[in-house]
């Protein structure tokens, strides 16, 4: 007997991986987890209207329910729980680390391309303008904000035709964004943060400065968190294309010992700052980091 739909367990992202287009995967992902948000004790999150108000002189033309109208031959607009609209900027990192993926199905680019299709997805749904900034060393592209119609296919478009290039550099787009922004909003930040930690943070607190939210999702490759090897391996580093042999029992413990203190860092360091932090794991289902993006949210109104 299939479970009920809140009793069922959010998307294993071997599954995502085979959905197909990249608007199907982000349709799927946020119509199941809306699906199951709604039937959770979780309040708050509402991106469908809570009720119907009569019309009153002076609302849009656009909020009028032109359905109820036809049935009870009166003007009713929908009401919404949350009104407000934000600007939210997406920033995915596609330099060549993020290209990493062990036997499973995602690498950590596809899962941040899935991350922020879905992510784009919801903020449509929830009517606020989302645009997107890729960056390697340098900005690749940028798509400015917009929550006109037409303006989410042109976002999924541009994901879709992305590419993973070759270094990085995480904090000088963030600067060069941080210093363009003039209206409060969230910057969502998607990457797997490796680079100089002090450089990233500075960059993540300038947005501040500026009045701007912050929500980081640290995306790392399961093998990269739980270093699993057992037999000698050649590693290579996409970015530079150096290569070094390590037998793994040699070098685990200390490899373990500093990724735990970068991802610790970054959660005390970032956390005292008032920024969100998330760390993702590539085995873990995407419709985690939508809840952490609909908190922030929440709060930033």
């Amino acid at each position: 007997m299939p479970r009920p739909a809140r009793d069922r367990p959010f998307l294993d992202p071997t599954v995502v991986a085979r959905l197909g287009t990249l608007e199907l995967k982000a349709r799927t992902i946020v119509e199941g987890f809306l699906s199951g948000l709604h039937r959770s004790p979780f309040k708050g999150f509402s991106v469908e209207f809570a009720e119907y108000r009569q019309y009153i002189p002076g609302d849009a033309l656009s909020t009028i329910d032109w359905k109820v109208y036809a049935r009870s031959d009166r003007y009713y607009v929908k009401k919404f729980e949350e009104e407000t609209n934000l600007d939210c900027h997406l920033l995915l990192d596609v330099s060549g680390s993020m290209a990493y993926g062990s036997h499973h199905a995602l690498s950590k680019f596809e899962y941040g391309g899935c991350l922020a299709a879905a992510l784009g997805y919801l903020m449509n749904r929830q009517r606020d303008a989302v645009g997107l900034t890729a960056f390697d060393e340098n900005i690749v592209t940028m798509l400015p904000v917009s929550s006109r119609p037409g303006h989410l296919l042109a976002l999924l478009v541009t994901l879709d035709r992305l590419q993973c290039g070759r270094k990085t550099n995480v904090a000088k787009p963030l600067n060069l964004l941080a210093d363009t922004l003039t209206k409060r909003g969230i910057v969502v930040l998607i990457s797997d943060l490796l680079d100089n930690p002090d450089e990233i943070i500075r960059g993540l607190k300038h947005f501040q400065f500026r009045g701007i939210d912050v929500i980081v999702f640290h995306v790392l490759d399961h093998d990269e968190i739980e270093f699993p090897f057992d037999r000698a391996t050649r590693f290579e580093d996409l970015e530079t294309s150096e290569e070094i042999m390590a037998v793994p029992g040699a070098v685990r413990g200390h490899y373990l010992r500093e990724i735990g203190a970068l991802i610790e860092r970054y959660r005390r360091e970032l956390g005292a700052s008032g920024i969100d932090y998330q760390l993702l794991d590539t085995n873990r289902p995407l419709e985690l980091a939508l809840l952490s993006y609909l908190s922030t949210r929440s709060r930033a109104l």
